[in-house]
């Protein structure tokens, strides 16, 4: 049974008040400065901000990857903020999914080991249905014998969406999943990421890229710590406009999924 479905109307994600501070003696630095704010069941929210707004470190805390200094974080019904270690592992190993910029996939095994690793890491034994499954649902089941090196980028990303779907997440979070993409191949991601939220996950991301943030329900964006404005029904050009404004510059280094480069990975 699906977690998702046994909590009802209870928000996926909510953050009260939380605060994360690294240093001492003096230096603190706040990368999250009293943030509370809810994701509800079935939506996707982007998270923007330059960088040092604290993107990262509210992933990873609401991902359980870190602690809050202060605050606390739910997942559903489940307060992450003093589960021990070895809960937070058995967390995200079933109800979190993770698919980050750098695909992550390792270059011995085929795709569908790469897809069957979580489950595998859980201490469950893979049924081959279920990974050919996964696998369909990226659009890549005529690759699943193919490894990395015999994939393009569009197709290992897709292959790292596969492996966060495995488990069936509640909630399946981004950073920057485009960023090493073309436009075309981003695109695919997101339309992929953007579907996963109409079958009732719950998908956060961070991102650099007003194109990105536009497959979003809403945007959230962050400065200093906090939150700093909100965007509902974002479309790139309101995001762009946003972001010049002032709200969350974007960094004139990060990747986007604009345009192509002979940087960026084809699909």
């Amino acid at each position: 049974m699906n977690p998702a479905a046994s909590t009802g109307q209870v928000p996926a994600v909510r953050l009260r008040s939380v605060t994360r501070s690294y240093g001492r003696d003096g230096s603190t630095v706040k990368a999250l400065d009293d943030v509370s704010l809810t994701m509800r069941r079935g939506t996707f929210t982007a998270v923007m901000g330059p960088s040092g707004s604290g993107k990262s470190t509210l992933l990873h805390c609401v991902a359980g990857l870190d602690r809050p200094t202060g605050g606390r974080v739910l997942l559903g019904d489940t307060d992450l903020t003093g589960l021990s270690e070895a809960r937070l592992t058995r967390l995200r190993r079933g109800r979190i999914g993770f698919v980050f910029q750098a695909f992550n996939l390792l270059p011995s095994l085929t795709a569908a080991q790469n897809v069957a690793l979580p489950l595998r890491l859980a201490g469950r034994r893979p049924r081959k249905a279920e990974v050919l499954h996964a696998l369909d649902q990226v659009g890549l089941r005529g690759r699943a014998g193919h490894r990395p090196g015999e994939l393009s980028g569009g197709q290992q990303q897709r292959v790292a969406v596969a492996r966060a779907l495995v488990t069936r997440p509640e909630v399946l979070f981004g950073d920057e999943p485009t960023g090493a993409l073309d436009s075309t191949a981003g695109r695919v991601v997101l339309g992929l990421l953007r579907a996963m939220t109409d079958e009732g996950r719950t998908v956060i991301m961070v991102t650099h890229d007003p194109v990105a943030a536009s497959f979003a329900d809403r945007v959230v964006f962050l400065a200093d710590g906090r939150i700093r404005d909100e965007l509902d029904a974002p479309t790139a050009e309101r995001v762009a406009a946003r972001m010049a404004a002032g709200a969350a510059p974007a960094s004139p280094a990060a990747p986007s999924v604009l345009s192509a480069s002979p940087a960026v990975v084809p699909c």
